[in-house]
């Protein structure tokens, strides 16, 4: 599967919201559709597996061809966590060596690191390969945030990562869009980060089945989103 046709991403003016109109995986899979993301939301990206959330944050970055357009702001910097990049782990980089490929003074790494609340003093000369899970996602939200980025769009950020660190993440998230007014694009099946974080929702199967207000988000779309009955159960701690 592939987000065919030729890249026409061009740039929107300052203050403007980003907008993909009619981005699809084929000619006739959502030719209709229109998203928009305002400055500083999170729109979270919901699917099944093979759905194609990944295709369309590489597709939004301009490493795939499409059919439609897609405008960001002019002169909007980007920011990416993929979901994995295990190639890394077994490079004998140290965290220093990987973050200094951004090209950014040490001392923005140690701004990013305090507001990441990345306290091991000795982190900067551990190998990338004898990082835990968690500390491996913080490091790669910390390559993201280096620059300053106006927009970050993450793949599934605690994914085969421990519970404690995946609250941790959300966490962190959280507090990027609170302190910085950074817009989030932000790839989950976790309906808890939807409901909780999202300004708005885009579920998609190989086409957008819906768009809006995580409140819109029911059992019914949820039923078409992943082909099967679900329930949703509310929980309180």
């Amino acid at each position: 599967m592939g987000w065919r046709g030729r890249s026409s991403a061009r740039p929107a003016g300052r203050g403007s919201t980003e907008r993909f109109r009619g981005v699809s995986q084929s000619t006739d899979s959502s030719a209709d559709s229109h998203i928009h993301v305002d400055e500083g939301e999170v729109l979270t990206i919901l699917g099944p597996n093979g759905a194609g959330k990944t295709v369309l944050l590489r597709t939004l970055l301009g490493l795939l061809p499409y059919h439609g357009k897609i405008w960001w702001r002019r002169n909007v910097e980007i920011g990416y966590v993929p979901q994995r990049l295990p190639f890394i782990r077994d490079f004998p980089l140290t965290v220093k060596e990987f973050l200094s490929l951004k090209g950014v003074p040490e001392s923005e790494i140690h701004e990013v690191f305090s507001s990441l609340r990345i306290a091991d003093p000795n982190i900067l000369s551990k190998k990338m390969g004898v990082l835990s899970s968690g500390q491996f996602q913080r490091i790669l939200i910390a390559y993201a945030l280096l620059g300053s980025p106006d927009v970050l769009l993450f793949d599934e950020p605690t994914a085969g990562i421990d519970l404690g660190a995946e609250e941790t993440i959300y966490t962190l998230l959280s507090k990027l869009k609170k302190e910085k007014n950074i817009t989030i694009l932000l790839v989950t099946h976790d309906l808890a980060v939807v409901y909780q974080f999202a300004s708005r929702c885009l579920c998609i199967n190989r086409r957008m089945l819906c768009f809006g207000a995580p409140r819109k988000i029911d059992e019914t779309v949820l039923s078409k989103l992943y082909g099967g009955e679900v329930k949703i159960y509310e929980y309180h701690h």
